[in-house]
């Protein structure tokens, strides 16, 4: 090796240098290379080169557990993970489910937390929070790694559904689906307007955009292409519910509003009956449009269960926001 290869300008500061989750046999391995280059660098190369040595293996010896070299940010982040690790969901605070879904979108099943909260999500454990109009809202996780984020960067950790009748809207104020859930009035609601300013600000702050498929045209139309919208609040459609599509063989894009939710699988079962899972004792809207001829409908679930049952747009009924973080 030609000594002027070697670039040792500033050397190896190993105050500076992060190397995260190195292992003792890591560190022995980058030693025995340092070795190589001594017995092959010139004189003066090898004095530097030894000096550098010296400084690193007096770090290693000060903290092998590789915590030394994690930043504060990192280090900040574990401690929270184990605090929300030793808490059973259901004392999750809202800054912990955060948590807790930004760790499992990072680590999968793998996550600290990923049985603590499929545990929760299986037995539809609750959480409440307050309104800004005093109003408390109940909701459960009914998804894990489940819907995109809207920016491309992959999923996001958890996905929780409304489960009280604290909210109600019209979908549209005329008798119409056309443009779907995309240009609904119901939409601009949850998204922007009154619905989204019921959320406390320290939602608001957590929620994430997601991509969410829906028939954007209108029910009349057989083959309709599903299209993408961004929303941070939205509602449930069809398909997320049901296993199989009632109407699949006339209207398939019934069954391409997005995939049925983990906490639904082998719970509803049933695509135009009462499903127990989906009760919260009153009627509540789908982002679904009615997959037929009319063109002033869109669905709703009935206070039993039946999800396939449907109303006029201008008709007042329960809203369940959904969303993710």
């Amino acid at each position: 090796m030609h000594a002027a290869a070697i670039n040792l300008r500033g050397g190896v500061s190993p105050r500076n240098t992060r190397l995260r989750g190195q292992s003792i046999i890591e560190y022995v391995l980058i030693i025995a290379l340092i070795g190589l280059v001594i017995v092959f660098a010139g004189p003066q190369v090898s004095g530097a080169i030894r000096n550098q040595f010296n400084q690193v293996t007096n770090t290693v010896d000060s903290g092998a557990d590789g915590d030394s070299f994690m930043s504060a940010e990192e280090k900040a982040y574990r401690e929270a993970m184990k605090t929300v690790a030793q808490k059973e969901a259901k004392d999750w605070t809202l800054d912990e489910q955060k948590a807790a879904a930004t760790d499992i979108a990072k680590n999968g099943t793998s996550s600290v937390v990923y049985a603590k909260a499929k545990a929760a999500m299986d037995a539809g454990t609750k959480f409440s929070m307050k309104l800004t109009n005093g109003k408390m809202m109940q909701y459960r996780i009914i998804g894990i790694n489940h819907d995109d984020l809207a920016d491309g960067s992959g999923k996001a950790g958890l996905t929780f559904l409304t489960t009280s009748t604290t909210i109600s809207s019209r979908m549209n104020a005329t008798s119409t689906n056309a443009g779907g859930w995309e240009k609904s009035e119901l939409r601009q609601k949850m998204n922007s307007g009154e619905i989204w300013k019921l959320m406390p600000s320290d939602l608001q702050s957590k929620v994430k955009s997601v991509t969410k498929l829906t028939n954007n045209v209108g029910g009349a139309e057989k083959n309709a292409a599903v299209t993408a919208t961004s929303d941070k609040l939205f509602l449930l459609s069809y398909s997320e519910m049901v296993p199989t599509s009632y109407w699949a063989s006339s209207y398939p894009w019934t069954s391409s509003e997005g995939t049925q939710y983990e906490a639904f699988k082998g719970k509803v079962t049933n695509n135009y009956s009462a499903n127990e899972s989906l009760k919260i004792g009153s009627n509540w809207w789908e982002r679904s449009v009615v997959p037929n001829t009319l063109s002033t409908s869109f669905l709703f679930v009935h206070d039993n269960g039946q999800p396939s049952s449907f109303g006029g747009a201008p008709d007042v009924i329960n809203v369940c926001p959904a969303w993710c973080f």
